[in-house]
């Protein structure tokens, strides 16, 4: 055997002994891997890396029909300015808290939750999302949640099935840990604006948010949601069918985050359902295609409203295979000659201040 074949043999023979190595040391290696992110990870400030101005997250992208890329409605929305940051959660669909700390944006920095309406997909995540703030903040105080008139039977009904679960955590890590004032959450009801009207939320700072009626009957009290800040500007839709009075709060918004259903798609489902004799399930498949928006219909309203940049989110039905994107969007961009987006979880879009650039990363 000649030098080279020497030299190969003795490659191979030191790179098994390596790979030998790793495979009887993986666990340590994974565990000081693990020991090095989670360090990391919990000493990092994600809030105060972001760029000044306004940020807007999805933390649920989706509907109550499963979707591997899309869970509960939930969005969140950062103000940051110098080291101040102010931290909303617009609506709070299962498991979004848990989609918040894997963008790596902290529960403990949540300030408050704005309802849109009170649908169960978009309050079934509000106990553990109280929770988790409450538990990494060391908050003093509850988690205060806004909300039309009937918000504080939606909290209530929370506060009561979590009881016990406050009462334990306070007993097991002590009162300096988690302060029994903390737990939980407090309403702040407004009530539902008239058409041409908001409700003003918050004004200070440099900060407004507003809140509008939308028409998402037979569900009454429904709202959008408008935030401005350090010359940028946002509308969340809510749930509704294409709006007037939303194409006239969102006049001149950078980011329109509108919800949208594919009837073309939907009518699948209702197909389906009545060849298997699902005929409740039928029934609710046609049901919900007269109280949303369809992409078609939110793509004129952007259109109207002179919106910078839409984005889908709410997206129904869900969309498990890459094709049917495309007929999502049929018509889309028809309707509309600015760049859309089809949301999903861990997208997050940064509006710097007093710029007109739209920045998208995703944080999953």
């Amino acid at each position: 055997m000649g030098r080279l074949g020497k030299l190969l043999v003795g490659v191979v023979i030191v790179g098994g002994v390596a790979l030998v190595a790793l495979f009887a040391f993986r666990g340590p290696l994974a565990v000081s891997m693990m020991e090095r992110v989670v360090t990391a990870n919990m000493a990092a400030d994600p809030i105060a890396m972001l760029d000044d101005g306004l940020h807007v997250g999805l933390c649920g992208a989706g509907a109550p029909l499963p979707d591997p890329e899309r869970g509960g409605p939930c969005t969140v929305v950062v103000a940051k300015m110098g080291e101040q940051s102010r931290v909303f959660v617009v609506d709070s669909g299962a498991a979004g808290v848990r989609t918040l700390a894997q963008m790596q944006l902290p529960p403990g920095a949540i300030d408050a939750v704005l309802l849109t309406h009170f649908h169960s997909d978009h309050i079934d995540g509000l106990g553990e999302l109280a929770m988790q703030r409450w538990v990494n903040r060391q908050a003093m105080s509850p988690l205060p949640v806004h909300g039309p008139v009937g918000v504080a039977r939606v909290v209530s009904g929370f506060n009561e099935a979590y009881a016990q679960d406050f009462v334990y955590r306070t007993q097991h890590h002590g009162a300096d840990i988690v302060p029994p004032g903390g737990a939980g959450m407090v309403p702040v009801a407004f009530v539902e604006p008239d058409v041409g009207d908001a409700a003003v939320l918050f004004d200070d700072n440099g900060l407004k948010v507003i809140a509008f009626k939308v028409d998402h009957t037979p569900v009454s009290p429904a709202v959008g949601y408008r935030f401005d800040f350090a010359g940028r500007s946002l509308v969340i839709s809510g749930d509704t069918v294409k709006s007037d009075n939303l194409i006239a709060f969102a006049q001149g918004v950078d980011l329109l985050l509108h919800e949208a259903l594919a009837p073309q798609l939907v009518d699948v489902l209702t197909r389906a359902a009545r060849a298997a004799g699902r005929a409740n399930i039928e029934k609710i498949t046609i049901d919900i295609l007269d109280y949303h928006t369809t992409p078609v219909e939110a793509a004129q309203s952007a259109q109207e409203a002179g919106a910078a940049m839409l984005v889908f989110h709410h997206v129904v039905p869900a969309l498990p295979i890459a094709p049917l994107q495309s007929v999502f969007l049929e018509g889309v961009s028809d309707a509309y000659d600015g760049p859309v987006a089809l949301g999903v979880d861990g997208d997050f879009w940064s509006l710097p201040s007093q710029s007109t650039d739209i920045r998208h990363s995703s944080r999953l």
